[in-house]
C-alpha cells in the first residue's frame, strides 16, 4: 500500500510578525512553492530540492514548522525522523506550512515593541554537561562564542551551528518598559537573553517586588532594574544599562541554565516525543544551543519536563481519593478502591471498570491470567493484573491493582477485590507463575470454585535453574522439550511416556516433576480448562501497556491504561460488526482446518451416541457428551476432526458443537459496554478533601542504577556452556582441565550429560 502524500507549502523569503496581544507568530511576504512529501521521503532529499527551488545552499537552511493549534513554537526539522514526524502530524489535513529559512534566522525582530515579551524556543532538543542538576543555581558552563554577524548573513565560522539560540532569544529583553506578567517571566528572559549575548550575570537584588541584575564581570556596567508596576500585577523594567565592557559579545563565557530551564526548553517536545532519550536531549541541546549535558542532568531535566506536563507525582497520590469517585462517577458499576497504612501513606490501588466486568462475564470463558509488572515511577511498586481471553483469542483486561510491592498480602487483597467485581457462578480457571501466596489465596477466596494452572514458561525457567550448570547443552534441552511434551500431553499415557524420557536423562529431574504438582500444569491431570493457553504471555499486550506508561504519575498512569482499553473497546466492537461468520475469525479458521482432515477418516457406529473413528489411530467419540477419546474436543473447545467426521455422517452441523465462548454474538457481548472518560483534576483541592482520607506517597523510591532487564524466554535461556572435550565436565575446556588423567572420557554416565559426582537432591 502506498504511503499517503501530503502537501507542504514551502515559504520563503518573508519575515515572522508578533502578535502583540496574545504572542503568536505569523509569517509575512516571500514567495511559495508546493512539494508533495510523504513519511518515506528522505529528509537530505527533501532539502536538496528546497534549496534548488529557493537558491539557498543545503548546509546553511533551516526547516521549520508550527504544529496545529501552537504558533509561538518553531519546530525545527533537521533529520529523518523529524520529517516522519511531520507527516505524521499532518496526515489527517493533507497539507503542512512550512517555512525554508537561512540557518540562524528564525526570531522575529521585536526591539521596536519594547510593551510587549517575544520569547520563542524550538523543541527538537536533548541533554550533555557535568554539573548538579539538582542544585536550582548550578550553571551549565559553556564555550560557545557568540556571532556579531546580522541575522541575514549567513555565519562562516564553525559556531553557526550554535547559532539558533542566539537568534531565537538575543531580543527577549528589549529594554525600558518592556513589560513581563511575572518575576519568573523575567527570570526565564534574562536566562535566554544571557546565552543569547554570550555573557553570565548575577542577582544583587532578588525578592517579590524588585530585581536587580548585573553582569558577573567585575567592572562591566551591563545592568537591569525591574520592579512591580504600581496597582498591577505586571513586571516592568525601570532600567537598564545595555552597555558591556567585559567584551562578552567576543569572549567565551559560561551560561547560566538550571535543569528547570532546560525542562521548559524540552517540556514540548516530550509532549509529542514521551519517549525522548535523555542522550537524544543532550545531543539536540548542544546541537541548538551550544550548551553541554551528561546524561544524568538530561535525565533529570526531562523529570521536570515530564512533572511540569503530567503533574506531581507526589500530588497525583494525594488525588486518589476523588479520582476513584471519578471512575465510578463516570462509568456507574466499576469498582475503584484504595487503601493506605497507618501513616497515611499509599498501600494499594485497585480498578476494574463496569465494560470490562460485564464482558468478563457475558462474552469470555471463564479463564484469567494473573501477572505482576514493575512500576519505575519515582515511588516504583508493582501493577497486579487480572487478564481474560476474548472469543478471538484477544487479551481481554479485567481488573488491575497498582501495590507498594508484591507481597503475598497484597496478591490475597487483590484476589479478594477481584472476587467482589466479577462475580459468578462459573468455576474460573487462573494461570499464573508458581507463588505459595497466590496459590494459598485462591484456595481461601474461591474455594472450590476455582482451578489453578501453573505457567508453562515459569516451570521450564525454574528447572532450568535448579539443572543449570549439571548438564550438557543437548541434555538440558531434551530435559525441557520433554517438560514442555508431557505439559502439552492430552492422555495420561502421552504424559508418563514424557516423564520417562525425563527420568532417563536424569532420576533427580524426575523426581522434580513429580514433586512439581503436575496436576497443575499438564494437560492430563489438570481439572479446568485452559483452552491450550499454557503460559502467562498471552496478557503481553497489556503488559506492554503498562510498560510505556509505567513511569507516569500513578493517576495519569491509570488514565492512559483506561484509554487503551476504551481504544481497544472501540476497535474490536467496530470490526466485529463486519464479521459474517457464525464463529469469531480465528475460531472459524481453526474448524475449517479440523473439517478438512475429517475428509479421510472413517466412521464407525458402535451402539448410541458412541462412534469409533478410524485414521492414523482408532478414536472413540462420545457426541451426546461432547467427548473424544483423542482429548482434543474437551481440551480446545472446539470439535476434533474425528467428532467432525461423525457429525457429517450424522448430517448434523460441527457449529453447534462449539463452545459459546467461541461465536461472534458472544464477541459482541463481550465488548458491547464502552468504558468512558474520565476528567483528570489538575490540582488536587486540598480545601476539600477530608484529612482522614488524605494520601502519601509510599516511602519506597526507585533505586539507582538501570533497571533489571525481563528474563529471557526458557527457548531463549538454553545456551550453549562451555564443555570440556576430555572429561565432557561443564565451565571449562581441555586446557585447564584438572580431571584430564583422572576421568574416563568413555564414562557411560558423561554420555547422557550428567555430572561423575553425586547430584545433590533437585526441589521444586
Amino acid at each position: 500500500m502506498a504511503a499517503k502524500k501530503i502537501i507542504a507549502i514551502c515559504q520563503s523569503g518573508g519575515e515572522f510578525v508578533t502578535n502583540n496581544e496574545d504572542g503568536s507568530l505569523s509569517y509575512t511576504g516571500g514567495n511559495a512553492h508546493a512539494v508533495d512529501i510523504d513519511e518515506n521521503t528522505n529528509v537530505d532529499a527533501f532539502k536538496q530540492e528546497l534549496a534548488d527551488t529557493f537558491k539557498f545552499n543545503v548546509d546553511g537552511m533551516a526547516i521549520k514548522y508550527f504544529l496545529r493549534g501552537n504558533k509561538k513554537t518553531l519546530i525545527t526539522v533537521s533529520k529523518d525522523k523529524d520529517l516522519q514526524r511531520m507527516v505524521n502530524f499532518f496526515k489527517d489535513s493533507e497539507q503542512v506550512e512550512v517555512f525554508v529559512v537561512a540557518e540562524g534566522v528564525g526570531a522575529p525582530n521585536v526591539s521596536n515593541m519594547p510593551a510587549s515579551r517575544t520569547t520563542m524556543s524550538e523543541t527538537a532538543l536533548s541533554p550533555a554537561t557535568p554539573v548538579d542538576l539538582t542544585n536550582p543555581d548550578s550553571q551549565l558552563v559553556v564555550d560557545a562564542p557568540v556571532d556579531t554577524t546580522p541575522l541575514d548573513i549567513l555565519p562562516s565560522s564553525n559556531d553557526k551551528k550554535h547559532r539558533r539560540a542566539a537568534t531565537q532569544w538575543e531580543n527577549t529583553i528589549t529594554g525600558v518598559d518592556q513589560r513581563f506578567s511575572s518575576f519568573t517571566e523575567l527570570r526565564e528572559a534574562l536566562h535566554k537573553y544571557s546565552i543569547a549575548h554570550g555573557f553570565t550575570y548575577k542577582y544583587k537584588k532578588n525578592d517579590s517586588h524588585r530585581v536587580t541584575v548585573k553582569c558577573k564581570s567585575e567592572g562591566c556596567p551591563w545592568r537591569i532594574y525591574a520592579s512591580r508596576l504600581a496597582t498591577t500585577q505586571l513586571i516592568c523594567i525601570k532600567k537598564m544599562n545595555k552597555n558591556h565592557t567585559c567584551e562578552g559579545a567576543v569572549v567565551k563565557a559560561g551560561y547560566r541554565a538550571t535543569r528547570g530551564w532546560v525542562g521548559n526548553i524540552i517540556k514540548e517536545k516530550l509532549k509529542f516525543s514521551p519517549n525522548y532519550k535523555p542522550k537524544d536531549i543532550a545531543t539536540d541541546i548542544k546541537r541548538e544551543y551550544g550548551i553541554h549535558l551528561n546524561y544524568s542532568q538530561a535525565w533529570r531535566a526531562k523529570e521536570i519536563a515530564r512533572e511540569q506536563l503530567q503533574g506531581s507525582y507526589k500530588e497525583a497520590y494525594s488525588q486518589l481519593p476523588s479520582f476513584c469517585e471519578k471512575i465510578m462517577e463516570t462509568n456507574p458499576g466499576s469498582l475503584a478502591t484504595f487503601a493506605t497504612k497507618e501513616d497515611s501513606s499509599f498501600h494499594r490501588l485497585f480498578v476494574s471498570f463496569h465494560a470490562s466486568i460485564y464482558g468478563f462475564q457475558q462474552g469470555c470463558r471463564p479463564l484469567l491470567f494473573l501477572d505482576s509488572t514493575v512500576l519505575y515511577a519515582k515511588y516504583q511498586g508493582t501493577l497486579l493484573a487480572a487478564v481474560g481471553v476474548d472469543g478471538n483469542d484477544g487479551v481481554f483486561p479485567v481488573a488491575f491493582a497498582v501495590v507498594d510491592e508484591e507481597t503475598d498480602d497484597n496478591w490475597h487483597w487483590f484476589l479478594s477485590e477481584l472476587k467482589s467485581a466479577v462475580s459468578t457462578s462459573r468455576p474460573i480457571t487462573f494461570v499464573s507463575a508458581f507463588q505459595n501466596g497466590i496459590n494459598e489465596s485462591l484456595s481461601d477466596i474461591f474455594s472450590k470454585d476455582c482451578y489453578h494452572g501453573y505457567c508453562l514458561q515459569y516451570l521450564g525457567e525454574k528447572l532450568y535453574k535448579d539443572l543449570h550448570g549439571r548438564f550438557s547443552h543437548e541434555a538440558r534441552s531434551l530435559l525441557i522439550q520433554d517438560l514442555y511434551a508431557a505439559a502439552y500431553a492430552p492422555k495420561v499415557e502421552d504424559f508418563e511416556r514424557c516423564v520417562e524420557n525425563i527420568k532417563a536423562i536424569s532420576p533427580d529431574a524426575y523426581s522434580w516433576v513429580v514433586r512439581s504438582d503436575p496436576e497443575h500444569w499438564a494437560n492430563a491431570l489438570f481439572g479446568g480448562a485452559r483452552y491450550d493457553h499454557m503460559t502467562t504471555n498471552f496478557g503481553q499486550l497489556f503488559r506492554d501497556w503498562v510498560s510505556d506508561v509505567s513511569e507516569f504519575p500513578i493517576t495519569q498512569m491509570i488514565d492512559a491504561l483506561r484509554g487503551r482499553m476504551m481504544e481497544l473497546n472501540y476497535t474490536r466492537r467496530v470490526d466485529s460488526s463486519q464479521w459474517l461468520t457464525r464463529l469469531t475469525p480465528s475460531m472459524e479458521e481453526k474448524l475449517q482446518d479440523e473439517t478438512s482432515k475429517a475428509i479421510s477418516l472413517q466412521v464407525l457406529h458402535s451402539h448410541g451416541s458412541t462412534f469409533e473413528v478410524c485414521g492414523e489411530a482408532v478414536d472413540i467419540v462420545d457426541i451426546d457428551n461432547w467427548d473424544c477419546s483423542c482429548k482434543a474436543w474437551q481440551l480446545n473447545g472446539l470439535p476434533c476432526c474425528h467428532a467432525i467426521a461423525v457429525l457429517e455422517r450424522l448430517g448434523r452441523s460441527p457449529y453447534d458443537y462449539c463452545s459459546r465462548y467461541f461465536t461472534t454474538e458472544s464477541y459482541h457481548l463481550t465488548y458491547s459496554e464502552s468504558i468512558n472518560p474520565i476528567l483528570l483534576l489538575e490540582k488536587p483541592v486540598i480545601a476539600e478533601v477530608d484529612t482522614e482520607i488524605m494520601v502519601s506517597p509510599p516511602p519506597t523510591k526507585r533505586p539507582p542504577g538501570r533497571p533489571k532487564m525481563k528474563q529471557p524466554d526458557t527457548v531463549d535461556i538454553l545456551k550453549r556452556q562451555l564443555q570440556c572435550s576430555k572429561c565432557k565436565g561443564l565451565g571449562h575446556n581441555k586446557k585447564t582441565c584438572e580431571k584430564v588423567n583422572k576421568i574416563d572420557g568413555s564414562d557411560p554416565l558423561l554420555l547422557t550429560g550428567a555430572v561423575v559426582a553425586e547430584e545433590p537432591e533437585v526441589t521444586a
